[in-house]
């Protein structure tokens, strides 16, 4: 049977940026990973996916989250590092 950490393993995203996803979405962890792959190989899927990330920090900020936004972060940097053509803006 196939994991979900074999699906994570296969789609190019971390454990936490699909978790962002899933958070964002309202997903289920194995629904976000397909989301998360799709967008990938989408025109400009990658700024959406880091829109997601942005908001979910921003969620996270409001409900004074301060542990939550830094674990986003740090997985917006990751992604961020890993997709160089990505900037914060636009």
């Amino acid at each position: 049977m196939i994991t979900l950490e074999d699906c994570i393993a296969l789609c190019d995203l971390t454990a936490e940026e699909v978790a962002a996803i899933a958070e964002h979405e309202h997903l289920p962890d194995m629904v976000a990973v397909t989301l998360g792959a799709y967008l990938l190989h989408e025109q400009h899927g990658a700024q959406r996916i880091r829109d997601m990330m942005i908001d979910d920090i921003r969620a996270a900020v409001r409900r004074h989250d301060v542990a939550h936004a830094r674990q986003l972060v740090a997985a917006l940097r990751h992604f961020m590092i890993e997709h160089p053509g990505l900037t914060l803006r636009g």
